[in-house]
Protein backbone atom coordinates (compact mmCIF):
# COMPACT_ATOMS: atom_id res chain seq x y z
CA UNK A 1 0.00 0.00 0.00
CA UNK A 2 1.53 3.29 -0.84
CA UNK A 3 2.08 6.39 1.62
CA UNK A 4 -1.11 7.93 -0.31
CA UNK A 5 -3.39 5.38 -0.15
CA UNK A 6 -2.96 4.46 2.99
CA UNK A 7 -3.30 7.82 3.91
CA UNK A 8 -6.36 8.24 2.38
CA UNK A 9 -7.93 4.89 3.04
CA UNK A 10 -7.49 5.20 7.11
CA UNK A 11 -7.52 9.31 7.29
CA UNK A 12 -9.48 11.09 4.41
CA UNK A 13 -13.11 11.69 4.67
CA UNK A 14 -15.50 9.38 3.42
CA UNK A 15 -18.33 10.69 1.66
CA UNK A 16 -20.67 8.02 0.10
CA UNK A 17 -21.40 8.66 -3.70
CA UNK A 18 -23.98 5.58 -4.37
CA UNK A 19 -24.64 2.25 -3.63
CA UNK A 20 -23.22 -0.49 -5.51
CA UNK A 21 -26.01 -2.85 -6.84
CA UNK A 22 -24.79 -5.92 -8.10
CA UNK A 23 -23.79 -7.21 -4.70
CA UNK A 24 -26.40 -9.32 -1.94
CA UNK A 25 -24.45 -7.44 0.84
CA UNK A 26 -24.47 -3.32 1.24
CA UNK A 27 -21.88 -1.88 -0.61
CA UNK A 28 -20.89 1.60 -1.48
CA UNK A 29 -18.65 3.71 -3.68
CA UNK A 30 -17.25 6.59 -1.73
CA UNK A 31 -14.96 9.27 -2.03
CA UNK A 32 -12.12 9.69 0.42
CA UNK A 33 -10.30 13.06 1.06
CA UNK A 34 -7.56 14.28 2.55
CA UNK A 35 -5.72 17.60 2.25
CA UNK A 36 -6.72 18.81 -1.43
CA UNK A 37 -5.99 14.75 -2.31
CA UNK A 38 -9.35 12.13 -3.16
CA UNK A 39 -10.00 8.97 -5.03
CA UNK A 40 -12.26 6.68 -5.01
CA UNK A 41 -12.86 3.61 -2.64
CA UNK A 42 -16.01 0.69 -1.91
CA UNK A 43 -17.08 0.92 1.43
CA UNK A 44 -19.05 -2.22 3.23
CA UNK A 45 -20.52 -1.45 6.43
CA UNK A 46 -20.75 -4.33 8.76
CA UNK A 47 -24.46 -2.94 9.12
CA UNK A 48 -25.11 -3.78 5.19
CA UNK A 49 -24.35 -7.74 5.57
CA UNK A 50 -26.95 -10.27 5.17
CA UNK A 51 -26.76 -12.20 8.20
CA UNK A 52 -25.56 -15.64 7.60
CA UNK A 53 -25.37 -19.42 9.03
CA UNK A 54 -22.11 -20.49 7.86
CA UNK A 55 -20.37 -17.00 8.49
CA UNK A 56 -20.36 -14.32 11.56
CA UNK A 57 -20.98 -11.38 11.46
CA UNK A 58 -18.42 -8.84 10.32
CA UNK A 59 -17.62 -9.90 6.94
CA UNK A 60 -15.55 -6.95 6.55
CA UNK A 61 -12.49 -8.22 8.50
CA UNK A 62 -12.59 -11.00 6.21
CA UNK A 63 -11.93 -8.28 3.47
CA UNK A 64 -9.19 -6.81 5.29
CA UNK A 65 -7.50 -10.20 5.93
CA UNK A 66 -7.61 -11.07 2.41
CA UNK A 67 -5.60 -7.65 1.65
CA UNK A 68 -3.20 -8.57 4.32
CA UNK A 69 -3.18 -12.30 3.33
CA UNK A 70 -2.10 -11.01 -0.13
CA UNK A 71 0.70 -8.77 1.50
CA UNK A 72 2.02 -10.92 2.90
CA UNK A 73 2.80 -13.31 0.17
CA UNK A 74 4.07 -10.39 -1.53
CA UNK A 75 1.43 -10.76 -4.37
CA UNK A 76 0.07 -7.90 -4.29
CA UNK A 77 -3.48 -8.95 -5.75
CA UNK A 78 -6.10 -7.65 -3.44
CA UNK A 79 -6.32 -3.57 -3.45
CA UNK A 80 -5.43 -2.32 -0.71
CA UNK A 81 -8.10 -2.87 2.16
CA UNK A 82 -8.37 -0.92 5.66
CA UNK A 83 -11.01 -1.41 8.66
CA UNK A 84 -13.12 2.20 9.33
CA UNK A 85 -14.65 2.28 12.09
CA UNK A 86 -15.98 5.61 11.40
CA UNK A 87 -17.25 5.80 8.23
CA UNK A 88 -20.91 6.96 7.29
CA UNK A 89 -22.56 3.93 7.92
CA UNK A 90 -20.25 2.53 10.84
CA UNK A 91 -17.29 0.05 11.04
CA UNK A 92 -16.70 -1.64 7.77
CA UNK A 93 -14.00 -2.07 4.65
CA UNK A 94 -12.33 0.11 3.04
CA UNK A 95 -11.12 -0.13 -0.17
CA UNK A 96 -9.24 1.24 -3.02
CA UNK A 97 -11.49 1.40 -6.14
CA UNK A 98 -9.84 -0.26 -9.05
CA UNK A 99 -9.97 1.26 -12.40
CA UNK A 100 -9.88 -0.47 -15.66
CA UNK A 101 -12.68 -2.09 -18.16
CA UNK A 102 -15.20 -3.23 -15.43
CA UNK A 103 -16.47 -5.53 -18.83
CA UNK A 104 -13.21 -8.07 -18.53
CA UNK A 105 -13.24 -10.19 -15.81
CA UNK A 106 -11.62 -14.57 -15.46
CA UNK A 107 -13.45 -15.38 -18.51
CA UNK A 108 -12.44 -12.86 -20.65
CA UNK A 109 -8.72 -12.98 -19.30
CA UNK A 110 -8.81 -16.26 -20.01
CA UNK A 111 -9.77 -16.35 -23.03
CA UNK A 112 -8.77 -13.79 -24.70
CA UNK A 113 -5.65 -12.56 -22.74
CA UNK A 114 -2.88 -15.33 -22.57
CA UNK A 115 -0.14 -12.74 -21.14
CA UNK A 116 -2.28 -12.70 -17.75
CA UNK A 117 -2.48 -16.56 -17.27
CA UNK A 118 0.14 -16.73 -14.84
CA UNK A 119 -1.54 -14.30 -12.68
CA UNK A 120 -4.47 -15.94 -12.86
CA UNK A 121 -3.25 -19.30 -11.71
CA UNK A 122 -1.71 -17.49 -8.75
CA UNK A 123 -4.87 -16.40 -8.37
CA UNK A 124 -6.21 -19.99 -7.57
CA UNK A 125 -3.66 -20.73 -5.40
CA UNK A 126 -4.75 -17.42 -3.47
CA UNK A 127 -8.17 -18.62 -3.34
CA UNK A 128 -7.49 -22.10 -2.07
CA UNK A 129 -4.74 -20.57 0.53
CA UNK A 130 -7.65 -18.61 1.45
CA UNK A 131 -10.86 -20.77 1.08
CA UNK A 132 -12.22 -18.42 -1.25
CA UNK A 133 -16.01 -19.21 -1.12
CA UNK A 134 -17.17 -17.18 -3.47
CA UNK A 135 -14.50 -16.53 -6.56
CA UNK A 136 -17.12 -15.20 -9.50
CA UNK A 137 -15.55 -14.25 -12.90
CA UNK A 138 -16.45 -10.45 -12.12
CA UNK A 139 -14.63 -10.77 -9.18
CA UNK A 140 -11.31 -10.91 -11.21
CA UNK A 141 -10.27 -7.43 -12.55
CA UNK A 142 -7.73 -5.91 -14.67
CA UNK A 143 -6.94 -2.34 -13.72
CA UNK A 144 -5.63 0.17 -16.30
CA UNK A 145 -1.98 -0.89 -15.34
CA UNK A 146 -2.45 -4.03 -16.66
CA UNK A 147 -2.35 -5.62 -13.31
CA UNK A 148 -4.63 -7.98 -12.31
CA UNK A 149 -6.76 -8.05 -8.78
CA UNK A 150 -9.10 -9.63 -6.75
CA UNK A 151 -11.94 -8.46 -5.21
CA UNK A 152 -14.64 -9.06 -2.70
CA UNK A 153 -13.22 -11.64 -0.11
CA UNK A 154 -15.72 -11.35 2.49
CA UNK A 155 -16.46 -15.18 2.34
CA UNK A 156 -13.13 -16.40 2.68
CA UNK A 157 -11.10 -18.05 5.41
CA UNK A 158 -13.67 -20.78 7.30
CA UNK A 159 -12.69 -23.55 8.96
CA UNK A 160 -14.61 -26.09 7.16
CA UNK A 161 -13.66 -26.22 3.37
CA UNK A 162 -15.52 -24.41 1.27
CA UNK A 163 -14.01 -23.72 -1.69
CA UNK A 164 -16.14 -22.45 -4.34
CA UNK A 165 -14.56 -20.86 -7.96
CA UNK A 166 -14.59 -20.11 -11.77
CA UNK A 167 -10.68 -20.74 -12.15
CA UNK A 168 -10.28 -24.42 -12.45
CA UNK A 169 -8.99 -24.04 -15.88
CA UNK A 170 -5.68 -24.71 -13.71
CA UNK A 171 -6.56 -27.20 -11.75
CA UNK A 172 -3.81 -30.13 -11.46
CA UNK A 173 -0.76 -27.78 -12.83
CA UNK A 174 2.22 -28.36 -10.81
CA UNK A 175 2.89 -25.21 -8.65
CA UNK A 176 5.85 -23.10 -9.77
CA UNK A 177 8.36 -23.26 -7.07
CA UNK A 178 8.82 -19.88 -6.00
CA UNK A 179 4.91 -19.74 -5.25
CA UNK A 180 5.47 -22.45 -2.93
CA UNK A 181 8.68 -20.53 -1.32
CA UNK A 182 5.83 -17.61 -1.08
CA UNK A 183 3.22 -19.89 0.81
CA UNK A 184 5.64 -22.10 3.01
CA UNK A 185 5.93 -20.00 5.94
CA UNK A 186 2.06 -19.72 6.28
CA UNK A 187 2.58 -23.88 7.29
CA UNK A 188 4.29 -22.36 10.56
CA UNK A 189 3.07 -19.16 11.52
CA UNK A 190 0.49 -17.23 10.47
CA UNK A 191 1.14 -13.34 10.06
CA UNK A 192 -0.47 -11.63 13.51
CA UNK A 193 -2.03 -9.21 10.81
CA UNK A 194 -3.66 -11.85 9.21
CA UNK A 195 -4.40 -13.68 12.51
CA UNK A 196 -5.89 -11.16 14.20
CA UNK A 197 -8.72 -10.75 12.13
CA UNK A 198 -9.81 -14.46 11.99
CA UNK A 199 -10.88 -17.08 14.70
CA UNK A 200 -7.93 -19.60 15.38
CA UNK A 201 -9.72 -22.54 14.32
CA UNK A 202 -9.80 -20.41 10.58
CA UNK A 203 -6.01 -19.66 11.16
CA UNK A 204 -5.32 -23.38 11.94
CA UNK A 205 -7.03 -24.23 9.10
CA UNK A 206 -5.49 -22.28 7.13
CA UNK A 207 -2.25 -23.68 7.82
CA UNK A 208 -3.83 -26.95 6.91
CA UNK A 209 -4.15 -25.98 4.01
CA UNK A 210 -0.81 -24.84 2.88
CA UNK A 211 0.69 -27.95 3.99
CA UNK A 212 -1.30 -29.77 1.83
CA UNK A 213 -0.25 -27.82 -1.12
CA UNK A 214 3.40 -28.04 0.04
CA UNK A 215 2.80 -32.10 0.22
CA UNK A 216 1.00 -32.12 -3.61
CA UNK A 217 2.86 -29.37 -5.28
CA UNK A 218 -0.03 -28.96 -7.99
CA UNK A 219 -2.99 -26.77 -8.25
CA UNK A 220 -6.15 -27.61 -6.60
CA UNK A 221 -8.53 -30.10 -8.39
CA UNK A 222 -12.13 -30.35 -8.32
CA UNK A 223 -13.33 -33.87 -7.83
CA UNK A 224 -17.08 -33.33 -7.25
CA UNK A 225 -17.99 -31.15 -10.53
CA UNK A 226 -19.53 -28.86 -7.87
CA UNK A 227 -17.06 -26.38 -6.56
CA UNK A 228 -18.53 -23.45 -8.66
CA UNK A 229 -20.36 -20.08 -7.22
CA UNK A 230 -23.89 -18.83 -8.49
CA UNK A 231 -24.14 -16.65 -10.15
CA UNK A 232 -21.00 -17.33 -12.37
CA UNK A 233 -19.90 -13.87 -13.06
Amino acid sequence: MSARELTLLTDGRVELLGRIMSGSNATFLAEVSCEGDSAWAVYKPEAGERPLVDFDAGLYRRECAAFQLSEALGWGMVPPTVVRADAPLGVGSLQWFIEGDHQEHYFTLYADAPETHDDLARMALFDYVANNTDRKSGHVLRGTDGRIWGIDHGLCFSAAFKLRTVIWDFAGDPIPDHLLEDIRPLAGAVPAEVAGLLHPAEVAALQRRVQHLLRDMVLPVDHTGMRYPWPLV
